[in-house]
């Protein structure tokens, strides 16, 4: 029997960066911001970035009311110490070192364990956590939902400047992190067990300090009894971060509904694939549609996703404002998208991290 509070409820957790209001330089003053922040934010591993969470919420309009209460509340922090904050994947700064981490005793051990990769992780995420209980379940359902994942990722796709250039890709935050030993499309796990059990031997083998360095795409909260979904960038705009929430939490109700079934067998090299084919091209060509395992134009599996997700999104009241926030993502690009388009004609970096700034906190 389904447990009735799958999915019930959903929050969202975001990051950002700290910027110099003019140049678009990251500064590393996430200390001083959270010292004035009244958002109950928190600090991330660089002291160039700052996390916030909402609370948890039933209704899409009452979280999105709560996106943004904690967004222009962070922005004042920092605009009062003469710096910005922009929710974004990575900024044209990020990768270009020059920032500590955040004094934590975590942190420093990253940061002396991973050497490189901590000191180009400068990158932002936007992670949802939808509620269950049942931890057998859920492992199930991070193996349903992982073939949609990538959908995601394209979707939100927000990074495309890397150390001062545009890489060519649409999320270069993606490529960043899957350096990391513990990242990807979640593994095939067959239970609760087996998923501890191989937590516990990477924190015994000194891979990971522990579980919350766990950085699949899906996995199981490390703190609540929450399927967290980390594939996708930081969402400049809050409607952004409102569809990820509620195609998340639609994405694990219909999973949790097809239990019955088979679990869908996605081949590893092939999630990977899609992971990277996201990754690489946002919404501009093709994507590999979770159900064929082909190649389709990429608005062709978005419309599969809404169809996939519709009667789960119908029984939250969520349908109509996913329905017209997709058409308007699908017509006007994700992030990337826009700022390779500003790029190429002729807008200076700086002004592009300045409209991110701005329509971080923008209604």
């Amino acid at each position: 029997m389904l447990d009735d509070e799958v999915g019930t409820t959903v929050g969202v957790e975001e990051e950002f960066h700290v910027l110099d209001q003019q140049t678009g330089d990251l500064v590393p003053a996430a200390r001083q911001v959270l010292r004035r922040d009244h958002s109950d934010a928190v600090p991330e591993l660089h002291r160039t970035t700052v996390e916030t969470s909402t609370g948890i919420h039933h209704d899409l309009a009452d979280l999105r009311q709560d996106l943004l209460t904690k967004r222009r509340e962070l922005a004042r922090a920092a605009a009062s110490l003469g710096l910005a904050i922009a929710s974004v994947g990575t900024v044209p700064a990020s990768g270009s070192g020059g920032s500590k981490v955040f004094p934590d005793r975590r942190y420093e051990w990253m940061a002396a364990e991973y050497r490189n990769l901590v000191d180009e992780q400068q990158v932002c995420a936007c992670q949802v956590h939808v509620r269950i209980d049942d931890r057998d379940l859920a492992v199930r359902i991070t193996r349903r939902i992982r073939g949609w994942l990538p959908v995601l990722l394209a979707m939100t796709a927000s990074s495309p400047f890397f150390q001062g250039g545009d890489t060519g890709y649409a999320s270069y935050r993606t490529v960043v992190v899957s350096r990391w030993p513990t990242v990807g499309p979640p593994p095939d796990f067959a239970s609760a067990q087996e998923y501890d059990r191989t937590v516990e031997t990477l924190i015994e083998s000194g891979v990971i300090s522990d579980a919350g360095m766990i950085y699949f795409d899906a996995r199981l909260s490390a703190s609540y009894p929450t399927i967290e979904i980390r594939v996708a960038d930081a969402c400049p705009s809050v409607d952004d971060a409102v569809l990820l929430a509620a195609l998340g939490r639609a994405l694990v109700l219909t999973a949790a509904r097809a239990d019955t079934t088979e679990v869908p067998n996605t081949p590893q090299v092939l999630a990977r694939a899609a992971t990277w084919r996201a990754a690489r091209s946002g919404l501009d060509g093709c994507l590999i549609h979770p159900d064929t395992l082909r190649a389709v134009p990429a608005a062709e599996v978005v419309h599969a996703l809404l169809d996939h997700t519709r009667p789960a999104l119908e029984e939250h009241g969520d349908w109509a404002i996913v329905a017209e926030l997709t058409e308007a993502l699908l017509a006007n690009g994700p992030s990337a998208h826009r700022q390779q388009d500003a790029h190429a004609k002729g807008m200076p970096l700086s002004d592009i991290v300045a409209n991110l700034a701005a329509r971080t906190t923008a209604g």
